[in-house]
């Protein structure tokens, strides 16, 4: 049976782990699971975990992320926001999903960009 033949619903809070799950599986699940979505993934090393934030975890989210735009309007710095977008790199077989992040030093190279190639020097940026 493929794991998502089962519905899964997970409740703030909870997580789920998963292996082993190969790379090729974890891209299915990406896209089985789509873009809309309140749960987080992380997969490193062939472990597959999904987690539903709780309400507090989601405000301290928005409070560091307006602080970090905050930081960046006064210091006068541009930036290009890209939320919680999935970073993910086979040669590394790692993917994670930051609750928010910014390109700050190299918001240049991902303006317009609908992928990035994260085996390219312009995939480094700040995080939150």
């Amino acid at each position: 049976m493929r794991i998502t033949d089962i519905r899964l619903r997970l409740e703030p809070g909870q997580k789920v782990t998963l292996q082993p799950v190969s790379w090729e599986r974890f891209e299915e699940i990406l896209v089985e699971l789509g873009q809309k979505r309140s749960s987080r993934i992380a997969y490193a090393n062939g472990i597959l975990e999904i987690m539903a934030p709780l309400p507090e975890h989601e405000r301290s989210k928005v409070l560091l992320a307006d602080f970090v735009k905050t930081l960046l309007k006064v210091q006068k710095r541009a930036w290009e926001p890209l939320g919680s977008t999935t970073f993910k790199r086979l040669g590394m077989t790692a993917g994670i999903e930051p609750d928010d992040c910014f390109y700050i030093q190299n918001y240049k190279a991902v303006i317009g960009k609908n992928r990035l190639d994260l085996t390219k020097n312009h995939s480094v940026g700040g995080r939150v």
